[in-house]
């Protein structure tokens, strides 16, 4: 059963980002409370660079033990190993590599080596069966100007399907053409999703989700909580 979004505005970008690291680091530490795993699914974009490395610069970063920490990607552009476009590769140069992090807990989506983007879609969905099918703990999200979230877009078939944990996605309207997604069931399999947005480029967009528009940001929720957290200018067409 889900709840109600959440609404948190911020300042600007970089009191967004730091708010959101200091966010991030309580939640996982919460998870680890009972002694357990926590499962965290990461994602790519300009505001996420910038709260990995106030994650990574945080002193509290200690409160977490990083080896017990799972990490999934919610989508991945499909370009070669290390292409400095790739939400892996970002998120490596700005945490994980800063972190004592078990690299068997590190599952990035496969990069463009030959096999096809199909391919590798269906070796991610294998991957998380092969976890347990796990519930996540916290999944960030960006959100495109068009509404887009991981790289479901608007009006493309991928955002319907349910029969399978990740999808290839061709043509995209944003580049690189080809990509791979988590489906809409896994963003809603999350005990907390959050959705990480600043700009005025992304103020309609955010508007049209929160007022349940027809976009794919309107979709993902949280089993127990959703939270859309936002700077002004991307909370500007609020009302």
């Amino acid at each position: 059963m889900t709840v109600d979004p959440e609404l948190l505005i911020h300042s600007d970008a970089d009191d967004l980002a730091f708010s959101v690291a200091s966010r991030f680091i309580t939640a996982i530490a919460d998870a680890q409370s009972t002694g357990g795993v926590a499962q965290v699914v990461l994602t790519g974009g300009r505001v996420a660079a910038v709260v990995y490395r106030a994650v990574a610069e945080s002193p509290a970063r200690v409160e977490v033990d990083w080896r017990r920490v799972e990490f999934w990607w919610g989508d991945e552009r499909f370009l070669p190993d290390g292409d400095a476009e790739r939400n892996e590769t970002q998120a490596r140069e700005a945490l994980l590599s800063v972190l004592d992090v078990d690299p068997a807990r590190v599952h990035p989506m496969a990069a463009d080596s030959g096999q096809g983007a199909e391919a590798a879609a269906a070796a991610y969905a294998s991957e998380l069966e092969a976890a347990g099918s796990p519930t996540f703990d916290v999944l960030m999200l960006g959100v495109g100007p068009d509404g887009h979230v991981a790289s479901l877009f608007p009006g493309y078939p991928q955002i319907e399907v349910t029969d399978t944990a990740a999808v290839a996605v061709h043509d995209s309207p944003k580049p690189p053409p080809t990509r791979i997604s988590l489906t809409l069931p896994l963003l809603n399999r999350a005990r907390e999703v959050w959705f990480v947005v600043a700009g005025d480029d992304k103020a309609d967009a955010v508007a049209t989700a929160l007022a349940e528009g027809d976009v794919p940001a309107a979709r993902p929720k949280g089993e127990n909580r959703t939270l859309w957290l936002l700077d002004e200018a991307a909370a500007s067409k609020l009302t």
